[in-house]
């Protein structure tokens, strides 16, 4: 690989700290600049957070913030690629977090370009991390108008029951489609328009001061040493962490919702392709599986490979923002950059919830972050 020198922000999360032993796999020095948010890694995370305690040892680790100009410049010193991570990812808290989400997560990234814009470096490339939720509702058809992309729904629609998206004009259901990346980014949350807002400038300033960009957007990204502390983002943590406490599952709108669930393993693949490859350099590419997976099939899935009955409830409660459906079309991933997602979700799934049974169960504080959520009016 031509790149040895790489710094992760965010990488003593989820996805970074896994990219990060594999890139040290690969021959690679790794700096890693990452704050330890409580809200991931615990109160002390040199004990309480499995991830940290992964990587410490092996990589050049900065504790520090992307908020911080002068963090910024120490953890790109000597490094050649940027792989930016680090982000604030909780959908729903985004909606009342608004300010602290647009400082983290356009801020930083701000910050970022502003350094490599004004100042000499041996940056080369930028991988950023974006999501799926920049398209909001996915990509649909409907027959009598061809391709739509349904607003977000309103909550007197969700108030009366109806879930699934509608689009003026179209009297008949509309038909789900996969959501390519030239489909509208049209986000339906704060958290969303600020990975829009990543993307867009990592994709339109890097180009003009000769360093190459790459988007990654990623779908519900899953597996072991994941979360399961952060009641925010992560149905499968979530969820385990309830069947574990034998607490119920409470279903969200009708269960039917859906969401593309993406191995770990294949998005570290995905994210080193990536950096390795010249094919990827100032192009945009879903990471997904191009598989829907239902909200319900998730929960019954889990308490089967638990082996744990609790009881699970279609609620009719929705969340402001919250999307119905998305799965990414994968096409562009597998020409550009063969690649191909390995691990399907029940495997991946197994994966998981082996190793969730191998930790010690953690107190849910799910309860905590729906009644707050409900007391800012965005959770009905």
């Amino acid at each position: 690989m031509g790149y040895k020198n790489i710094l992760i922000t965010g990488g003593a999360g989820f996805i970074g700290s896994n990219l990060a032993l594999f890139l040290i796999q690969q021959g690679c020095s790794v700096t890693v600049l990452d704050n330890l948010s409580e809200q991931i890694h615990g109160a002390n995370p040199a004990f309480t957070s499995p991830l940290y305690i992964s990587i410490k040892d092996k990589v050049n680790f900065i504790k520090g913030t992307v908020t911080s100009r002068k963090d910024w410049e120490n953890a790109i010193a000597g490094n050649e690629v940027i792989v930016h991570l680090a982000a604030e990812t909780g959908t729903g808290q985004s909606m009342y977090q608004i300010s602290h989400y647009t400082e983290v997560n356009i801020g930083g990234t701000a910050i970022m370009l502003d350094i490599l814009a004004n100042n000499k470096s041996g940056i080369k490339k930028v991988i950023i991390a974006s999501s799926r939720a920049i398209y909001g509702e996915g990509k649909y058809i409907s027959k009598e108008l061809g391709v739509v992309y349904p607003a977000h729904r309103s909550a007197k629609e969700m108030d009366d029951g109806n879930f699934e998206v509608t689009y003026p004009g179209a009297t008949q259901p509309l038909q789900l489609v996969a959501t390519d990346e030239e489909s509208k980014v049209h986000p339906s949350s704060v958290y969303g328009i600020t990975k829009q807002n990543q993307e867009q400038m990592v994709m339109t300033v890097c180009p003009t001061i000769g360093i190459a960009p790459v988007a990654f957007r990623y779908q519900n990204v899953y597996g072991p040493g994941q979360s399961l502390t952060n009641p925010y983002t992560g149905i499968l943590s979530i969820f385990s962490t309830l069947i574990r406490n034998k607490k119920p599952i409470n279903i969200f709108e009708d269960g039917k919702e859906s969401r593309d669930f993406v191995f770990i393993d294949d998005v570290v693949r995905a994210t080193f392709s990536g950096i390795e490859k010249e094919e990827a350099n100032g192009q945009v590419f879903n990471v997904g599986t191009g598989v829907a997976t239902t909200v319900l099939e998730v929960a019954t899935l889990l308490t089967e490979y638990y082996n744990v009955q609790v009881p699970i409830n279609i609620t009719g409660n929705y969340r402001l923002g919250d999307i119905r459906h998305n799965y990414a079309d994968m096409s562009k991933i597998g020409r550009l950059l063969s690649f191909t997602p390995g691990i399907p979700f029940k495997e991946g799934l197994k994966k998981f919830t082996r190793w969730v049974l191998d930790q010690q169960v953690q107190d849910s504080k799910y309860e905590e972050s729906i009644a707050e959520m409900k007391s800012k009016g965005l959770m009905k």
